[in-house]
């Protein structure tokens, strides 16, 4: 069972939205850059039925430089005043730095998601400390906020199982709990579209290591170089993507649009036979 911090999650396939503290997000172009807003959409994204709300303060592609003070500023004031509004919710904090992590950490966060491929390595120890979890992403091996660029794998999703599955172990060697760590391949991360739908279409491999994986593909590139279209005509792309990932066994989806992607993690998990419909009259009555 995944848990993080004693709090144990659904036996299901689970749902960490996306909350940005940072003024140029790729899709919603700061719209939560401001405390308040960003409150508002916490409240809104656990009414809707997230499992784990996600807090960033640095966007992943380049752009204006963020020191940490400034990311600890952003993240921190976020997680203590939604740690004490949803006691209960599971909290994430998108950070590669270690100095973030502890005191996102101390203010009641229970996952770092680290999505850089662990370049402070400092940071498991960290997690570890607070009996926290962690999630563990391939990355390309470039340094964090790089785009890729002509970058190539003799098998990429090779690279990515043995990629993640080695920061894991570091991770739980650290004294992470096992049941506390997670594995993403990182789309778009290090990545060409192509590489991007190999990992989709070959997400059992993932799964097949025994970690729980996370799909981050809310929306993302590979998506709209596939459709041709810019983000926020990307739903229906992430959302058949997500489909795909998650009838392979992929667990939990960092997503955007909370209510569609339950929607559709609930109707794989149904044909799957791991949860019940939530209505079962037809020719019965």
């Amino acid at each position: 069972m995944l848990r993080f911090r004693g709090k144990p999650m659904p036996e299901t396939s689970l749902v960490m939205a996306i909350v940005n503290r940072t003024p140029d997000s790729f899709f919603d172009k700061g719209a939560t850059f401001g405390l308040q807003a960003a409150l508002e959409r916490v409240d809104q994204v656990v009414e809707e039925g997230a499992h784990i709300v996600d807090i960033g303060g640095v966007k992943a592609a380049p752009g204006v430089e963020v020191s940490a003070a400034e990311e600890s500023s952003r993240v921190l004031e976020v997680v203590e005043q939604v740690r004490a509004r949803h006691p209960s919710v599971v909290l994430s904090v998108d950070t590669y730095r270690t100095s973030v992590a502890e005191l996102v950490l101390a203010a009641g966060a229970d996952i770092v998601n680290d999505a850089w491929e662990a370049p402070e390595p400092e940071t498991f120890a960290v997690v570890a400390s607070f009996g926290a979890g962690i999630v563990c992403t391939h990355a390309g091996h470039l340094p964090p906020r790089t785009r890729p660029h002509r970058v190539s794998y003799p098998d990429v999703v090779a690279d990515v199982v043995s990629t993640v599955t080695t920061l894991a172990e570091k991770a739980v060697a650290a004294g992470v709990p096992r049941e506390s760590v997670l594995i993403d391949p990182g789309h778009d991360f290090g990545k060409n579209s192509r590489h991007s739908l190999q990992l989709t279409a070959r997400t059992g491999e993932l799964v097949a290591t025994g970690w729980p994986v996370l799909m981050a593909l809310s929306r993302k590139d590979f998506v709209g170089e596939v459709l041709d279209l810019l983000p926020d005509e990307r739903l229906e792309g992430t959302l058949a993507a997500t489909a795909v990932c998650a009838w392979q066994g992929a667990r939990v989806f960092r997503t955007h649009d909370v209510t569609a992607t339950l929607r559709v993690l609930r109707m794989v998990d149904a044909i799957r036979g791991t949860t019940a419909p939530a209505v079962n009259v037809r020719g019965l009555a």
